[in-house]
């Protein structure tokens, strides 16, 4: 699982969305990000469909998971 705690484009408000990770200053679930783009839609069309997120914060994201990623794969299998 991800910890979202060392991402500074994401935030978890308890009192907004049950506490989910949204994208910082929005109400957009980081989630949504990661369904959209398993469907098949682009980044393009994510920052299209969800004005409020910028640019700055999917690439964030998304850096943040490959290093986690990358992370876990390290420990998995230590070379």
């Amino acid at each position: 699982m991800t910890d979202w705690t060392t991402c500074p484009a994401v935030e978890s408000v308890p009192d907004r969305l049950s506490g989910a990770w949204v994208f910082a200053g929005t109400r957009v679930p980081v989630s949504a990000l990661f369904g959209n783009l398993a469907e098949g839609a682009t980044v393009h069309d994510f920052l299209e469909w969800f004005p409020g997120v910028a640019e700055a914060q999917v690439r964030a994201v998304l850096e943040h998971e490959v290093k986690n990623l990358d992370a876990n794969v390290r420990i998995e299998n230590p070379v």
